[in-house]
């Protein structure tokens, strides 16, 4: 709209009137209760504090004219320039708007981008070592905290209209839940960590896997949560002391170097959260679809299959691997599983459909994968497959 709307081009307008300008549009066409005028005085007032004086004629004139004609500004026409059109509407870079029709269609695509732009509902998961889903809701509904069962899902609620900190509530001091998207809360269950298992969770980042894998073991057992970085393991182990869970055993350590040298047991479940370009995730992480390029998929590809290789170097003759992320591309979804099978001939891909308990069935494709997706589940955006390793040579 700014850009169409300028008499002169838009690579010549600084940043910092540019942020000015858009704060200002925001402001005249999404905040009813702040009239017109006073956006476009407070933004040339704005300009002035900047030290950038000399444009204060220029904003003040094309705010003025948006907000005269902002309903006639045209966009790209959605016939002759879909990409511009889906792009502009639905604020993507052309790379993804092109990549996503071509995989996707239109209507699907349309689909994908209002529900990436929705703000996501706040859901948590129920500890059920501590309370099951209706006990978490009278709970909440105890404290003046509005919730709902989020319908598939059995740990999963959704909260209303909190006011303040989900971490101040009673519940939540008490490890009653923990704050997880019911797509990530699918994950754990694919890899059905049974009691009494030596379980890794190789990308444990902040913990919201690991802890619920220790509670689908009835915290026996172990779950070695790895990360690289230990910032986000202080935070695990908090997560881990207020849920209650013994389990869990936090390690700071590189998942793609030789994991041989630092476990000497074989694990009986393994889960790779990968890093990933997070292109499901984006109604959380707006942010993410202007900081990646097309570049980064490949790249991030690459990364995957390491941590898988090193993940089957550890894991015992009959267990299980999970690999899960949080994005929707195929190079770092199927063709990863794909080419981590065809680089280990020991390992087999396990069909979900005939492993996954009912509730589960809709989360898995025509090929046997975990797909949660945004426009179709009302979660974030997922992808896994679960692999067996079998006995014989390179076990």
């Amino acid at each position: 709209m700014i850009a169409r709307a300028s008499n002169r081009p838009f690579q010549r307008i600084s940043p910092v009137v540019l942020d000015i300008l858009r704060l200002a549009l925001y402001q005249i066409c999404y905040m009813d209760r702040v009239p017109d005028s006073a956006a476009v005085n407070e933004a040339v007032l704005q300009v002035k504090a900047q030290g950038a004086a000399r444009a204060a004629p220029f904003v003040n004139g094309l705010l003025r004219t948006l907000c005269r004609d902002r309903q006639r500004i045209a966009f790209p026409d959605p016939g002759d320039e879909p990409v511009p059109h889906l792009a502009a509407v639905h604020s993507f870079p052309e790379w993804l708007v092109e990549r996503w029709l071509r995989s996707q269609g239109l209507e699907e695509t349309e689909a994908l981008f209002r529900a990436l732009n929705r703000i996501p509902p706040l859901c948590v998961r129920a500890n059920p070592l501590r309370t099951d889903r209706d006990g978490l809701i009278e709970q909440l509904t105890a404290e003046g905290v509005p919730a709902d069962a989020f319908p598939g899902v059995p740990e999963a609620v959704c909260i209303q209209g909190l006011r303040g900190r989900v971490d101040r509530l009673a519940s939540y001091e008490e490890g009653l839940f923990q704050v997880q998207d019911p797509g990530a809360q699918v994950a754990a269950h694919l890899l059905a960590p049974a009691p009494g298992e030596n379980v890794l969770d190789l990308c444990a980042g902040f913990g919201g896997k690991a802890t619920h894998l220790a509670e689908l073991a009835k915290d026996q057992g172990r779950v070695v949560a790895l990360d690289m970085q230990p910032k986000r393991l202080v935070h695990l182990r908090r997560s881990a002391h207020r849920l209650g869970l013994q389990s869990i055993v936090a390690l700071a350590g590189d998942g793609t170097k030789d994991l041989k040298r630092l476990f000497q047991v074989p694990f009986d479940a393994i889960l790779v959260d990968a890093p990933c370009s997070g292109l499901g995730v984006l109604s959380r992480h707006p942010d993410g679809k202007w900081n990646r390029t097309e570049e980064d998929i490949p790249r991030l590809a690459s990364l995957q299959r390491a941590l898988l290789h090193g993940a089957a170097g550890v894991l015992r003759a009959g267990g299980r691997l999970l690999f899960v992320t949080c994005t929707l591309t195929n190079e770092e979804n199927e063709e990863t599983a794909q080419a981590f099978l065809a680089a280990h001939r020991n390992m087999t891909r396990v069909d979900l459909r005939d492993r996954v308990p009912e509730w589960a069935l809709p989360f898995i494709d025509g090929q046997g994968f975990f797909r949660a997706v945004p426009h179709r589940h009302g979660t974030d955006g997922f992808f896994g497959a679960l692999f067996e390793k079998k006995s014989g040579p390179g076990d």
